[in-house]
C-alpha cells in the first residue's frame, strides 16, 4: 500500500465501466486524458460488478467517479449501480458521472437515458458525442481538499 499526498489541483478519479461492458479502449483513452490533466487515476477495468465498484469507492475515496459505457447498456446498468452507490452511507456523496453510449436506439433514447441517469443519482451524464473537456471542467469545479495522506 502506498500513500499519496494530494498536489495542488490534483484530484483522485476512480474510473470504471458498467458491469456488462467489456470495452477497454475507452478506459485507456479516459485514463490518459485524466492523467494528462494532472489527476491521479485508479482504474478498475472492464466488466466491474456493482459490489466491487461500491467497495472501491469506499476504499479509494475518490474525488470523482467516472463510469464509461460503450456497449449501449449504460442506462440499465448505470441506474442500478448509482442507486446502490447513493444508498451507501460512505459512498453516497461521491460525485459521479457516466458517459458513452447509453442505449441502443439512437439519440432520442440517449436523451431519455440521460434524464433517467440524473434522476437516479448521477451528477452529470455525457452522451457519446460530448466534448471530453467537460470532464476537466467538472473536476476543476470540485471543492479543493486539504492535502492529506491517502492509501491507494
Amino acid at each position: 500500500m502506498r500513500t499519496v499526498a494530494q498536489r495542488d489541483g490534483q484530484r483522485r478519479v476512480l474510473l470504471s465501466t458498467v458491469s456488462s461492458d467489456a470495452h477497454t479502449w475507452n478506459l485507456v483513452f479516459l485514463r490518459l486524458l485524466l492523467e494528462e490533466m494532472g489527476h491521479e487515476v485508479v482504474s478498475l477495468g472492464p466488466c466491474v460488478p456493482d459490489r466491487l465498484l461500491l467497495d472501491s469507492v469506499r476504499r479509494v475515496r475518490p474525488d470523482l467517479l467516472v463510469v464509461s459505457t460503450v456497449n449501449g447498456h449504460g442506462r440499465i446498468d448505470g441506474v442500478r449501480m448509482i442507486r446502490r452507490l447513493r444508498a451507501d452511507p460512505v459512498a453516497r456523496h461521491t460525485p459521479a458521472v457516466i458517459g458513452g453510449k447509453l442505449g441502443v436506439a439512437g439519440e432520442e433514447e440517449g436523451t431519455a437515458a440521460a434524464r433517467a441517469l440524473v434522476e437516479a443519482g448521477f451528477d452529470a451524464v455525457f452522451t457519446d458525442t460530448a466534448d471530453t473537456a467537460l470532464i476537466g471542467r467538472i473536476l476543476g469545479e470540485l471543492p479543493q481538499r486539504a492535502p492529506e495522506g491517502r492509501a491507494v
